[in-house]
Formats: structure tokens, sequence, C-alpha cells
């Protein structure tokens, strides 16, 4: 069976896929649709734009398809940025942008104050189901970043679990712990009770 992961996100297109992998589906994304250009996820919740974002692309395609949308919730910054994490440092903000940014709004904030929650929500809509998971990590905002893999907040967001940030795991230490990961467990397992695949 075809699935549509629904993300222009390289980065985050290589996590979905790997999660994945293992499962009875043949994995296509939007770069196997160039005539789908950028969907404009103006929802309240990471719910709601995860639920844009497969909706649109399945109600284009017919094929099932799956969306994901995440949020980085710092508590020093009473939630923020949360479903604007993409674009905290503007509209076309890059990875490096946004960390400067976090970093400079924690700038004088204790580490103990600096704790933070990932948050992902996938979605999964086909013909007549419509599913939603989600997955969270707690950890902390470091004070600089640390670490080569990974992407977005990755080099800054501290998983105590693992002693290190996301950043200095490889994709499948990320995996087992991430917010993502977790999210698309909950779905496969969503998939087991609704006898897909």
């Amino acid at each position: 069976m075809e699935i549509i992961l629904a993300t222009h996100n390289l980065d985050k297109s290589k996590e979905l896929q790997e999660s994945l992998r293992g499962s009875k589906i043949k994995i296509l994304t939007l770069s196997d649709f160039p005539e789908i250009g950028e969907i404009v996820e103006d929802g309240n919740s990471l719910e709601e734009n995860a639920f844009i974002k497969s909706r649109t692309v399945f109600n284009l395609t017919k094929i099932p398809t799956i969306s994901d949308d995440t949020g980085l919730e710092v508590d020093a910054l009473n939630g923020a940025p949360g479903i604007y994490s993409a674009r905290y440092a503007g509209i076309n903000a890059s990875y490096t942008d946004n960390v400067n940014k976090m970093l400079n709004q924690l700038k004088n904030v204790d580490k103990n104050l600096r704790t933070a929650t990932f948050k992902t929500v996938v979605t999964f809509v086909s013909n007549d189901l419509e599913l939603v998971s989600e997955g969270s990590v707690k950890g902390f905002i470091t004070e600089k970043p640390s670490g080569n893999s990974g992407f977005g907040y990755d080099p800054i967001f501290y998983v105590m679990e693992k002693n290190k940030t996301f950043s200095e795991m490889n994709i499948n230490e990320k995996k087992e712990c991430s917010h993502r990961g977790k999210a698309i467990a909950n779905l496969k397992q969503l998939f087991k009770e609704n006898n897909i695949f």
C-alpha cells in the first residue's frame, strides 16, 4: 500500500520514513507530487495544522496521507514558540536563526528554569478513516548548541534520560526517545487496531 508523507521538509521526511521502516508501506513524499505547492498551516493547534496538511494532500491525490506538526514549548517563555516553532525567527527563518533567537531569549534564564517539552502530533487520512496520535518528550534548552546530527532545535534540546542533545544522537537513538518517534509508534498501534496493513 502507498502512503504519502505530507511534508516538504526533507529532514522531517527522513525521520518519518525511518520510523515507518519495516511496515508494508511504500512511502511517497511531496517531492513525488511537484504540482502540490506549499500548504498554508493556519490552524490554532498542532493537531489542526497536521490535519490541514493530511486532508489537503489526500483530497488532491486520493492516496492515504500522513502528516505531522511539531512544536517546542519552553516553560520560561510561557509555552512559546509552540505552533510557531518553525517560523519563530520569521517566516523564512533558518534552523540557525530560530536557535539563535531562542538562546537570546533565554540568555539570563537559570539552567533549572530552561525546561521544555517537544510535542509532535501525527495525523492519517484515508478514504474512510482519520487517525491522530501524539508523542512528547521533556528536556531543557542548553546554553549553546552541541552535536552535529538532527535539525531544527535539536542542537539545544537536551534529553535527561540520554544525557545528550538530540543532535548528539544518531537517528536510531533519537527515534527511541523523540516526540516524533513516539507519535509514529502510537500511530502504528492505531493501524494495528484498525487492521490497516
